[in-house]
């Protein structure tokens, strides 16, 4: 399928073919007849793009102090990467879609196959989008007004915050898609409207509305005509609805409210406020977010927990159904917003009016009905040469292009002798790019033409974590290598699903399990281990981690998809002490600081305390608390009179270690290629793998104990 694109780099736009999405549980797979692009939101994307590095760092002062702070931590060359590694990633435009549901996933309900639905899909053939971001379209609406209805409801959430009353006054300041959406919408709800912009256009279609529109390059004073239409009282409401930087709107909404009115902000304005316009009449501003209560909530719009009606009104799928039901009954039109129907296929110029064109209100992509659903894989890379079917030539499937993957996994295979065949991705779109840009032949929504090509023997799996132990195991019982970003599993019965897969794969074949355990292979960490190769003494290690805060409804603090940060994270430096002292680990207790804040989530903020069979000992401190000043990572080892500092794997500190010399990198170096190189290294030589699966199990077991899932029942 075809889906639009843009470069956040370059700014330009792509008409990019991609394998059709994957429907998964509580989502539809809907094949777009009509989309809108939203003139406001897509045109500064464009100009963010085709800006120059300065002006890009301007836009976005706050990313420019995080660019600072991770130079300082991590150094300069790891930042540039991962900031060329950001804005290499293609942006997918649009988020107003008008389709045929063709696909349902489990778990969903209200929805069946051949509903026309509305959607926050993007610009594509086909969209997967979550059930609670779409809403059925009545019979008597059209596709192309259909797709008015996400930018409508972004309207409609602005209105609801105002909270009108029937007789109100309400002036909307600036008159584009969403400012003559909104008049509308406050009209159906028994308002006198008052609207301001700077088009001549603009403000005629309003008039032809019923709102006593005005233009303000002819010198109008907008306060004194707010006060004029409102008898004198001023309004008792202002909706900013204007996409600009100035701060007029701003300043002028208090000065044209009544004593206690309210402002709401919709659109995009400076808000260099007047304390004393707000001050003196007690004026309330709000800003309002997107399309309503359920935006940006994961357990909402990725979950499926819905808001129960009687507590929550009105989500942002309510307010979808609401807008398309004022479209029925004939109160909200949009004919007259269309300024041009285009051709799907003919997506380059629609994006030169976005940005050339100033009489243009909507603009509305057109598609092919006729497009094929079943396309799961694409070829992004030609191939000349047959693969060789050398059981040592190590020909490899990915699952999995998130932004660990695309930043520093893939690139590290990209730079081994390995064949890089097939990449998996639930999208499409990100395992299309990654691919492409390191030479992956294919790209595809469909994981098993990775398992059962036989081409493939090594499976790379970058997934979300509560998807890696079944991963794991269909890739063994089709006699593959594995290599597995950490963890292992999320519990016991999955360590033993998996311990059992191995020994049955390894009855036909050498396969290989590896987990991505990279800290071990970085070049500071192995002078270590070779300094305490030289003596029998037991060591004492801390291992210090300044993990810093995620938010609580992040996917890793979720059990069932991330396990939590402990099992998530924290069994690299479990790992690590397992490597530094070449010693079984035979214990491990756990104190952790309960958060009051979010009692239900694992904790993050905690201690390890690690025994190891010759007598030596680890403790992890993994603290969440800290701040972002301070490295990430310190190691310290202390051993028969020496002490060891590896800060940051970056500097590495002996002190009274005869023979031992200090050393500095020039970056940060945390072993992720030398890992990936080993591990592709094993397949080629026919040599072992680089951790023996021995000690892979002990840490996914130590890890599991010591996050306090127990061995019997997996409870914690």
């Amino acid at each position: 399928m075809r889906q639009i694109l843009q470069s956040l780099k370059t700014g330009e736009i792509e008409l990019a073919e991609v394998p059709v999405p994957r429907v998964r549980p509580g989502t539809l797979l809907i094949q777009t007849r009509r989309t809108l692009i939203s003139l406001g939101t897509e045109r500064m994307l464009l100009n963010f793009g085709k800006a120059g590095w300065v002006d890009k760092a301007r836009q976005q002062p706050d990313k420019v102090k995080q660019v600072l702070q991770k130079v300082k931590t991590d150094g300069l060359m790891p930042t540039v990467n991962a900031v060329f590694n950001k804005l290499d990633q293609p942006l997918t435009l649009g988020y107003s879609n008008a389709g045929k549901v063709i696909a349902v996933g489990d778990g969903v309900f209200g929805f069946k196959v051949g509903d026309r639905v509305v959607s926050n899909g993007n610009h594509a053939e086909f969209v997967c989008v979550s059930q609670h971001l779409c809403a059925k379209i009545p019979d008597n609406v059209s596709s192309t007004s259909a797709s008015f209805t996400v930018v409508a409801a972004i309207g409609l959430q602005g209105v609801r915050l105002i909270g009108p009353t029937l007789g109100e006054s309400v002036a909307v300041l600036g008159l584009g898609l969403i400012g003559l959406l909104s008049c509308q919408i406050l009209q159906a709800n028994g308002c006198r409207v008052i609207g301001f912009d700077f088009d001549h256009q603009k403000v005629e279609l309003a008039k032809s509305y019923g709102v006593e529109a005005f233009d303000l390059s002819q010198g109008n004073d907008p306060v004194e005509l707010a006060m004029n239409f409102s008898h004198g009282n001023g309004v008792d409401a202002v909706l900013i609805t204007a996409a600009t930087t100035s701060n007029d709107p701003i300043q002028q909404a208090p000065q044209m409210c009544r004593k206690r009115g309210r402002v709401v902000l919709v659109g995009v304005s400076g808000l260099n406020v007047s304390r004393d316009d707000f001050y003196k009449k007690e004026i309330s501003f709000q800003v309002s977010c997107s399309y309503g209560p359920g935006r940006y909530e994961s357990a909402y719009e990725e979950t499926g927990l819905d808001y129960p009606i009687g507590f929550v009104r009105w989500t942002e799928q309510r307010n979808f159904t609401a807008i398309l039901d004022l479209m029925a009954a004939g109160r909200l039109k949009t004919s007259e917003l269309v300024s041009h129907e285009i051709d799907f296929d003919d997506a380059q110029r629609a994006y030169k009016m976005v940005s050339e064109a100033k009489d243009v209100l909507g603009l509305v992509l057109t598609y092919d009905e006729s497009a094929d659903a079943t396309i799961k894989a694409v070829e992004i890379k030609k191939t000349h040469h047959k693969l060789e079917m050398h059981p040592h030539k190590p020909v490899v499937g990915l699952i999995g292009a998130g932004n660990y993957a695309g930043g520093m996994l893939i690139p590290a295979f990209a730079k081994t002798s390995a064949e890089l065949k097939t990449i998996a991705s639930s999208g499409g779109v990100s395992g299309t790019h990654i691919g492409s840009k390191n030479g992956f032949n294919i790209s595809t929504t469909d994981s098993s033409l990775i398992f059962n090509d036989p081409k493939i023997n090594t499976v790379i799996i970058s997934t979300r974590h509560g998807s890696h132990a079944n991963f794991v195991c269909e890739a063994l019982r089709k006699g593959k290598n594995v290599f597995v970003e950490k963890p292992l599993c999320l519990n016991f019965a999955e360590l033993a699903q998996i311990e059992q897969a191995y020994h049955e794969a390894r009855k036909d074949k050498p396969v290989r399990l590896m987990v991505g355990f990279n800290r071990r292979f970085s070049p500071l960490t192995q002078a270590c281990r070779q300094q305490l190769s030289g003596g029998n003494a037991p060591c004492s290690i801390i291992v210090t981690v300044n993990a810093g805060k995620i938010p609580a409804d992040h996917w890793a603090q979720d059990f069932a998809s991330g396990g939590g940060r402990l099992i998530g994270e924290g069994c690299h430096f479990i790992d690590l002490i397992r490597y530094l002292t070449n010693s079984q680990i035979v214990s491990v207790q756990t104190t952790s600081m309960a958060n009051p804040q979010t009692p239900d989530l694992s904790p993050d903020t905690l201690s390890l305390t690690l025994a190891c069979r010759d007598g030596s000992i680890g403790t992890v401190h993994y603290f969440a608390n800290g701040c972002k000043d301070f490295p990430k990572e310190r190691i310290e080892i202390f051993s028969n009179g020496r002490i060891a500092q590896l800060d940051n794997f970056k500097s590495l500190n002996f002190f009274s270690w005869p023979g031992a010399k200090n050393q500095s990198l020039w970056a940060q170096d945390k072993g992720q290629e030398k890992c990936v190189a080993e591990f592709i290294n094993s397949i080629e030589t026919g040599s072992d793998c680089p951790i023996a699966f021995e000690e892979i199990i002990e840490t996914a077991r130590i890890t599991l104990l010591a996050a306090g899932i127990n061995e019997d029942n997996n409870s914690e």
